[in-house]
């Protein structure tokens, strides 16, 4: 499996993103350093796109596939497409408050700590429907790791498309995310016309 080892606060550097997008509340000690040179419309487009693969960790082949997905599907096509990066399982475990970072997500998912409708699903990247029921499994639920893990995500702020209950470790999706409704810092419309050439 090719894993991507980039130190993650150089890579968050190298394309202008706070690290708190991924789950890293660390600064980066250096301020981003801007080069007066003007960026070609290319390098703008291939900045965009390598930003939404380092925020939900997708690699190039299955990123590609889902822009082609996204484009057979009905409405936007960089809507649909970051509507499925954000419906990613590893990504609404996240979200939900069970990791305290997208990797730390992704271990969690590929470990068999999580549920979907009473299964145990350990594929980071199956895509959640509405009214999916997401629960950490039964026997992982007393982890010292778990306990941790919701200390520190506790004031986190859970997206309005998903219904999350703490306590018991378990959350709905109440529908799947509009554009709107999600909060990353890509301009979708920069990949689109990227792939479109």
């Amino acid at each position: 499996m090719a894993v991507n080892r980039v130190p993650v606060l150089k890579r968050c550097r190298s394309l202008g993103l706070e690290p708190s997008y991924l789950g890293y509340d660390k600064k980066s000690r250096r301020t981003l350093q801007r080069s007066n040179r003007k960026m070609s419309e290319y390098a703008l487009q291939l900045r965009e796109k390598q930003k939404a693969k380092f925020i939900y960790g997708v690699l190039e082949k299955p990123f590609h596939n889902y822009y082609e997905k996204a484009d057979r599907m009905k409405g936007m096509t960089g809507a649909n497409l970051m509507t499925m990066l954000e419906s990613r399982l590893d990504n609404v475990v996240f979200r939900m408050g069970f990791a305290r970072t997208r990797r730390e997500a992704r271990q969690i998912v590929d470990h068999k700590f999580v549920t979907v409708n009473g299964r145990k699903v350990n594929i980071p990247s199956y895509l959640v429907k509405a009214g999916d029921k997401i629960e950490i499994a039964e026997k992982k639920k007393g982890l010292q790791r778990m306990k941790d893990i919701v200390e520190v995500t506790g004031g986190r702020l859970v997206p309005e498309w998903l219904d999350v209950d703490s306590e018991n470790l378990s959350g709905t999706i109440k529908e799947l995310p509009s554009r709107e409704m999600i909060d990353v810092p890509v301009d979708e419309m920069l990949i689109v016309e990227l792939y479109s050439k």
